[in-house]
């Protein structure tokens, strides 16, 4: 995992963009990239969040660069490969890059659930803010779970917080409906009904709450 971090930092310097950019820029790469704009914002996002760095930045210029619809669209289409990307490689090289912390409480815990309760796991811990994204894609890698339960669990987990965050950064520009606000207060309350869900699903060994 060091070497894969160290790797991501040498080619976002290279690129001029910090490790955990600011939206400045985000915004100057997306700019010079004409165009292509949309889509080096996607591989940029891809390549800083498969390492565990954080994404906020990413998920807010999206709502300022590309509005709401669009940002969503791209951010989620990143957030799924970058989901892809991180989980085969711990599949490939059979976790030994996580191994040095898999078995810590926390970590044990999501993984039981992620290898009894398949899409609904991935997507109940998605909704949880206190699961970090780059580690649920790595014990996601070292579970039992399936390929496509679990590219489908992150797509629906992270839509929530990904459309309140997106509709926040295109409410900075003044082009936000007042509709897309109310939804992406509905998907905020939907991401906390997360923990519950979460919480309150029993393991077969567990009594039920």
């Amino acid at each position: 995992m060091v070497l894969l971090a160290s790797l991501v930092v040498l080619v976002a310097r290279a690129y001029g963009v910090s490790v955990v950019p600011q939206f400045g820029e985000v915004r100057r790469v997306v700019e010079a990239s004409g165009p292509w704009g949309p889509v080096v914002f996607v591989l940029l996002q891809v390549l800083l969040n498969v390492p565990p760095f954080p994404r906020t930045v990413f998920t807010v210029s999206a709502g300022v660069l590309f509005g709401a619809v669009s940002g969503t669209l791209l951010t989620l289409v990143a957030t799924a490969l970058a989901a892809i990307v991180a989980f085969l490689l711990v599949r490939v090289t059979g976790g030994r890059m996580v191994a040095r912390w898999a078995e810590h409480p926390r970590a044990v815990w999501v993984r039981r659930r992620l290898d009894h309760h398949g899409t609904l796991a991935v997507t109940s811990l998605r909704l949880i803010p206190m699961v970090p994204f780059a580690a649920m894609n790595y014990l996601a890698g070292l579970s039992a779970v399936r390929f496509w339960p679990y590219l489908v669990g992150t797509i629906l987990g992270s839509a929530p917080s990904t459309i309140a965050m997106v509709a926040l950064g295109d409410a900075v520009t003044g082009h936000l409906p007042p509709s897309l606000l109310l939804v992406s207060g509905v998907c905020a309350l939907l991401g906390l009904g997360g923990v519950l869900l979460a919480a309150r699903r029993p393991l077969p060994d567990e009594p039920a709450a």
